[in-house]
């Protein structure tokens, strides 16, 4: 059986893909450049041309496809239920989702397809803190306007999940929030990337209205940049609370910030 991934050399995609390919699938993946991405998947994934948003030309890439993996990404909102009727009608029976942080026509598209699926709930990827790289770099510097904590989790992790749910029964009809094992404020993080950078990071406060305007100067609507900001602003319970998910599903705990961080320490030092 063939699993098409979505999004497949994003931050989930492609650890979905090296997952699956770790466990001996075949694994079709999905994206805008194949030339590109062939320098960036494991070996023996087969490459197709295409994007989740535009359904409408991905249906030889569903052709013999069984399983699929969405990750919701702007612009999938309104083309989700088209996305979803085109797998189902292709013959595909599983779905993965990742939500894009709450159900919208997608998920709850994915929800009503009347095969079986699972819907991905992570909290904060711990690939966000990318966002900080080139300010510690250039300034040792990471400017918040908030210091409140977030039970981050590991893109990876998120990935060994997903592929449990496609390759198992008995994950269908669940949604499943994902965290890492701890809830972090942004200093505690600033702390860790401190000693992997190997020099001294600041946090500088700013405004509200300041993380909006940075956000909006990357060309997020203000609508958009207003809530990513005011979900720091105001965190909900499930985005500080930690849980066992990850090592209920797949066995073992779930990775933490420092490993993280070790992973990826050379993209805030300075060369």
């Amino acid at each position: 059986m063939t699993t098409l991934v979505t999004g497949a050399t994003g931050n989930t995609g492609r650890h979905v893909v090296a997952e699956l390919v770790r466990r001996g699938e075949n694994v079709r993946a999905l994206t805008r450049d194949p030339a590109a991405a062939a320098g960036r998947l494991p070996a023996g994934v087969e490459l197709v041309a295409g994007t989740h948003t535009a359904p409408a030309g991905l249906d030889a890439a569903l052709e013999g496809v069984s399983r699929l993996h969405i990750t919701v990404t702007a612009g999938l909102a309104e083309v989700g239920p088209e996305l979803v009727k085109r797998a189902v009608d292709a013959g595909v029976g599983r779905i993965t989702v990742v939500w894009g942080g709450w159900v919208g026509p997608a998920e709850q598209a994915v929800a009503e397809s009347g095969v079986e699926w699972t819907r991905l709930e992570p909290q904060e990827f711990m690939s966000n803190t990318l966002l900080w790289a080139e300010s510690i770099r250039t300034e040792g510097v990471v400017r918040e306007p908030y210091d409140f904590p977030s039970a981050l989790v590991h893109e990876a992790d998120i990935a060994a999940v997903a592929a449990v749910a496609l390759l198992e029964d008995g994950h269908a009809g669940r949604a499943y929030s994902l965290t890492g094992p701890e809830a972090l404020t942004p200093s505690e993080r600033i702390a860790l990337l401190s000693r992997a950078a190997r020099r001294d990071i600041a946090f500088v406060p700013i405004t509200h209205e300041q993380a909006v305007a940075r956000l909006m100067a990357t060309g997020v609507p203000r609508a958009d940049a207003e809530y990513v900001v005011g979900w720091y602003a105001s965190p909900t319970e499930d985005s500080t609370t930690v849980v066992d998910t990850v090592e209920q599903v797949t066995g073992r705990p779930a990775r933490t910030f420092a490993q993280w961080v070790t992973e990826h320490a050379e993209r805030f030092q300075v060369a």
